[in-house]
């Protein structure tokens, strides 16, 4: 349920709708717009109970019922764009926020030195795992609280915030020390309780789509990090599983523009995965922003033969150069600008 309130609209008629809100049994999310404040209902099991005497206080201009499964991140909720604030870079709006670095954080001077060279490149967020999910028990796994330290060692050195995966909430409140987004993989993606922990925090969340998960499902995922108030969540398209094995993934362009009509969150888009080898992220990290994504999460790596973790699929600093220069241009082909360093 959606409270449209008048344009008009006082403070003490917004706070006297909210107190009803909670007098019912539900939970208030004020909304203020540009031109007036409306207030979602939340927590109610059915049907909104007690609505005629919510019409009938003053400044109320309309209830609207809210159609979607999904209500926190629906666009029946909230019409206008999300933009996440991720340290002093925007993710959402008419810029594009490009996301790069290691799979993995290996070694002090790997990840220092590839940080360097996507910042000069102009990526404006460092992306690296100090805790990694593997298929196998016996790969490598992540360097844990030391890879953390390097990661901000890095932002020290470059000034770029970092987003780093989250696997547990054992280890979320270690994470949180150090990082200023937290990425949830596409295996934890329907982990509600670590949805739950990590919507008890304020940090910036990147939640990534399933292997087999449906756009629905993906809304639902972030509606519980949404219900637990925290706001500021990006979505990630990184391909799914299809009867196809010509790439590692196949990446859902139309889930772009499908997620963007239902929803107000920003989504970007990680080629890396979906592409699974290096030769082919460049066309997939075109195709993206030319569907209307907010954003890339590429990796890269200064020598990706020896890399520990995804070396196959991680791009070198010189061609992720080459990259930016190309996004630049599709970028203003569709009226977009990619964030720089500089005015971030």
């Amino acid at each position: 349920m959606l409270v449209v309130m008048q344009a008009n609209a006082t403070e003490e008629q917004i706070k006297r709708i909210c107190d009803v809100v909670v007098e019912l049994g539900y939970a208030p999310h004020p909304m203020p717009g540009p031109t007036r404040t409306a207030i979602g209902i939340t927590g109610n099991r059915g049907p909104v109970i007690g609505t005629e005497r919510l019409s009938l206080l003053p400044g109320v201009h309309e209830l609207i019922r809210i159609t979607a499964p999904y209500k926190l991140v629906s666009r029946e909720f909230h019409e206008a764009d999300t933009i996440v604030q991720v340290g002093s870079v925007p993710i959402g709006g008419s810029s594009i926020a490009v996301i790069a670095g290691p799979c993995t954080v290996e070694a002090r001077e790997q990840v220092l030195q590839v940080a360097q060279a996507v910042h000069s490149a102009g990526a404006v967020i460092l992306r690296g795992g100090a805790y990694k999910p593997r298929s196998s028990p016996y790969t490598f796994q992540g360097l844990g609280e030391e890879g953390l330290q390097l990661l901000r060692t890095a932002r020290e050195m470059t000034g770029m915030p970092i987003v780093t995966e989250v696997m547990d909430t054992d280890t979320l409140p270690l994470v949180l020390e150090y990082a200023d987004m937290l990425q949830i993989g596409a295996r934890n993606m329907q982990n509600y309780t670590l949805l739950k922990a990590v919507g008890r925090t304020k940090c910036p969340v990147l939640l990534k789509r399933g292997f087999a998960a449906t756009i629905k499902d993906l809304l639902l995922a972030a509606e519980y990090i949404l219900d637990q108030g925290n706001d500021n969540v990006v979505l990630c398209e990184r391909g799914i599983r299809t009867f196809d094995d010509s790439a590692r993934f196949t990446l859902d362009l139309g889930a772009i523009p499908t997620i963007k009509q239902l929803s107000h969150l920003p989504v970007i888009v990680d080629p890396s995965h979906a592409m699974g080898h290096a030769d082919g992220i460049l066309p997939l990290a075109r195709a993206a922003i030319a569907a209307g994504a907010d954003g890339l999460i590429v990796e890269v790596h200064h020598d990706p033969p020896y890399a520990l973790c995804d070396g196959e699929q991680a791009l070198v600093p010189e061609s992720f150069q080459q990259m930016m220069i190309q996004l630049e241009r599709v970028a203003a082909a569709v009226d977009r600008s990619l964030l720089s360093p500089t005015n971030t």
